[in-house]
């Protein structure tokens, strides 16, 4: 995962944050010269598709409508954007997936999510028609390429379908998909929206969702920190509204979409985020979010992951609940705004 914890910096980080928390230190949302709330979105990545809706939403003034003056803030390899939420420097972020945040609220982060982009996280295996990989079964025996932060998935995954972690062979690799083209490995990992990087393995690829093996993470996940959640719940709302809006346009529109994304940020490709949009938006708008709106998500499945991680021994601190990781007040208050017709 592209923000995965970096376990010991958190710890210390956990420490000075809920020091900020008891003496009032952590920022609230700010007001500009016009008046208007300033609501920073920083996230766990360069800028990319993943932020369509937000883009659309700026571009077409739908977070003008809830007088919010909004900005993303790109991350990468070296900002630890939980981390700097947390601290109260911005007012909201975005993590790639689920347990970057069920990790950081047990080493003592003050932060919650209160909505969800991606419902049925996008996170597969790969591997080639010629020695495909449909179930979980089928990969003892196999050599998995996978990233370091990517391998707690794999354990999590075997331990779901009581496979001995001894009966398939991990092999570290990068982000590229050379080791399974070259038949270094059995399979590689990836998530299905980039499809940039799937090219390569063209007609041949066979796809193992991690969702379908019975690990049900959620991808794309918002959150912010208690404080500002508890004082600027309005503003959050107006937010979400605004987001929800945005997606919601784009999924209807996705030509134009893609547009004012690539207008907004013109490094990017547009015929590789055209691509991109098809599968990402099939994504931010499956069944769930479908029947409940943008942005939903269930408590049940939080305490799912929440049971799994602590099976895998992932909470060297403590093992949080559910309600010490989520908030549902947002969802509820704008559920009317987040309908998809």
């Amino acid at each position: 995962m592209a923000d995965a914890l970096n376990g010991a910096r958190r710890r210390v980080l956990a420490g000075s944050l809920l020091g900020l928390a008891a003496g009032g230190g952590l920022l609230s949302l700010r007001a500009n010269a016009a008046g208007r709330q300033k609501v920073d979105l920083q996230l766990g990545w360069l800028i990319s598709g993943n932020q369509l809706g937000e883009v659309v939403a700026k571009k077409l003034g739908y977070f003008d409508q809830e007088n919010i003056d909004f900005a993303i803030q790109p991350g990468g390899p070296s900002i630890d954007g939980v981390a700097i939420v947390a601290s109260g420097r911005f007012e909201t972020g975005q993590v790639s997936s689920s347990p970057s945040l069920m990790l950081a609220v047990s080493q003592g982060l003050p932060i919650k999510c209160f909505a969800v982009g991606v419902q049925k996280h996008p996170y597969c295996f790969f591997s080639l028609k010629k020695k495909p990989i449909r179930t979980a079964q089928d990969m003892v025996g196999k050599k998995i390429g996978i990233q370091s932060t990517g391998i707690i998935l794999l354990k999590a995954l075997l331990a779901k379908n009581k496979i001995d972690e001894k009966a398939v062979t991990i092999v570290p690799i990068g982000a590229d998909m050379t080791p399974l083209m070259t038949g270094q490995v059995d399979a590689v990992t990836g998530w299905l929206t980039n499809t940039t990087a799937l090219k390569v393995l063209g007609h041949e690829r066979v796809d193992m969702p991690l969702w379908d093996t019975g690990v049900r993470l959620y991808a794309l996940p918002y959150y912010a920190t208690v404080q500002t959640l508890q004082t600027q719940a309005a503003t959050l709302a107006g937010f979400v509204r605004a987001a929800a809006k945005g997606w919601i346009w784009a999924d209807k529109n996705r030509d134009q979409a893609v547009d004012l994304l690539v207008k907004e940020y013109p490094n990017l490709d547009r015929a590789d985020e055209r691509a991109a949009a098809e599968v990402m938006l099939g994504y931010s708008f499956g069944e769930a979010a479908r029947a409940q709106g943008w942005g939903t998500m269930d408590p049940a499945i939080w305490h799912e992951q929440i049971a799994l991680y602590a099976q895998l021994g992932q909470f060297t601190a403590r093992t949080p609940k559910v309600e010490d990781v989520i908030t549902m007040e947002v969802l509820e208050a704008t559920q009317a705004a987040r309908r998809v017709a």
